[in-house]
């Protein structure tokens, strides 16, 4: 009991909470401000383009089944896009092509149909604003064809983790 007292006395059981307090408040803030930034920055990002992202992103891994899924809900996405944003003739295209993707049921021919859906949103990107977060232009030197990632790091769809860094940024959008 003297202990617990000399220790209240001295303010040092309160000054070791208090840090310990102010280090997860700290983490908390960090935390929550990247969270925020996360759901602000695919707040201001229009569906087409996340659901392009996921389907770049199952590409990556290799993964058939998740391709497939992510290009059907692309295909939704467009489906409900204004034709402000995606004119009809575009609209049409690049439903077509996602369908391709979303039947598929072999990786490569997922990834080379990819490459004319990516040409496809590259040139839409340019005409119309799916995002106000940047939009990096990526090119494969081995396929001969370009992606757009919301990300400056290569993670080539065409060869997933055989040749996971090839490639480079060509254009910010």
């Amino acid at each position: 009991m003297e202990v617990f007292l000399h220790t209240l006395s001295t303010g040092n059981a309160f000054t070791k909470k208090n840090k310990q307090m102010k280090k997860i408040f700290l983490m908390l803030s960090i935390v929550t401000a990247a969270f925020a930034q996360s759901v602000f920055a695919q707040k201001n990002t229009s569906p087409i383009l996340v659901k392009y992202y996921a389907l770049k992103d199952a590409l990556v891994a290799g993964d058939v089944k998740i391709a497939s899924q992510s290009s059907g809900e692309l295909v939704k996405a467009l489906d409900g896009a204004d034709t402000k944003l995606v004119p009809s003739a575009n609209k049409k295209t690049l439903v077509l092509e996602a369908k391709k993707i979303a039947s598929g049921t072999d990786i490569e021919k997922q990834r080379q149909d990819f490459a004319t859906l990516s040409t496809d949103v590259i040139a839409l990107l340019k005409k119309s604003k799916l995002t106000d977060q940047p939009v990096y232009t990526q090119y494969c030197p081995m396929k001969k064809s370009s992606w757009v990632s919301s990300e400056k790091a290569i993670k080539n769809p065409y060869y997933g983790s055989m040749m996971l860094s090839c490639g480079k940024v060509t254009e910010t959008l």
